[in-house]
């Protein structure tokens, strides 16, 4: 998996996860075709939403999602539009910050599953997480961000900073 490559336990449990879900949302007729093309968000120019995500992949070495929702697909576009990081701490803030956009059961198990493995795994200062958890989820709600309907392929052209201020997340 992607995100958890130090977590190798925890990593297969959420690529299995992620594996069920789309084997769902198929039978729900849910899934679109691929909507990440690195190649063409490498060739943005710097600083635009898109060279930031292609960048923030390469950086982090991970490969878009391809398969599934729209939603999924799209879930490391937020974590650039919001600045999370790809650690478990950056998930959970990530699922957090989605939570207080727009709730979903899926974010809501994904933080939790996100929470019980920080809480075994790492050692991290309980009432430091927690505060960053819930400043997370505040910053979500603040915003005007709907993770269903946003559609950063027509802003990838545009400066992060601005598709940061059109959603309300700086």
């Amino acid at each position: 998996m992607q995100y958890f490559t130090t977590y190798s336990k925890s990593a297969h449990r959420v690529e299995k996860f992620l594996d069920l879900l789309d084997h769902f949302t198929e039978a729900k007729g849910l899934n679109v075709p691929q909507i990440v093309e690195i190649d063409k968000l490498k060739s943005l120019p710097q600083g635009t939403f898109g060279r930031t995500w292609a960048d923030f992949l390469n950086q982090n070495n991970l490969q878009p999602f391809i398969t599934g929702t729209r939603r999924k697909q799209l879930h490391d576009g937020v974590h650039v539009l919001a600045g999370y990081a790809t650690d478990p701490i950056g998930e959970a803030e990530l699922q957090a910050f989605l939570l207080g956009a727009k709730f979903t059961i899926t974010n809501l198990m994904l933080g939790l599953g996100l929470l019980r493995m920080i809480y075994k795994n790492l050692n991290y200062q309980q009432q430091f997480a927690w505060e960053r958890l819930q400043k997370a989820y505040q910053r979500g709600c603040d915003s005007n961000f709907d993770p269903d309907i946003w559609q950063p392929e027509l802003l990838w052209h545009l400066p992060l900073t601005d598709v940061q201020k059109m959603f309300g997340v700086i």
